[in-house]
């Protein structure tokens, strides 16, 4: 079930996050794309490891296997993506899409 819930996050995240960089893209307002990434940071780790820690909370094993694979979702994207798709790399607020300091 880690596997399942590691899988489930890595796919959600990619269909979620691309829809999100490219709205983000196309902002002609930097502030506003800012806003929307540091959202998407705060909602993919939320999930992740709130949802995670519901479902390791429930003490039956199916649950709580899918909930330790989420938060190693994460962690797996995190990592192998150097924070891009999860956005919490900080050059995504900095320079990325033209985004001056």
């Amino acid at each position: 079930m880690a596997l399942a819930g590691a899988t489930t996050f890595i796919v959600v995240n990619a269909i979620a996050g691309f829809a999100v960089f490219l709205i983000a893209a196309s902002s002609n307002d930097t502030t506003v794309a800012k806003v929307l990434l540091a959202l998407t940071a705060v909602v993919s780790a939320a999930s992740a490891f709130g949802g995670g820690w519901l479902l390791i909370r429930r003490k039956r094993p199916m649950p709580k296997g899918f909930g330790m694979g989420l938060m190693i979702g994460w962690s797996l994207v995190t990592v192998c993506t150097a924070g891009l798709c999860t956005a919490i790399n900080p050059e995504l607020y900095t320079s990325m899409f033209g985004m001056a300091r």
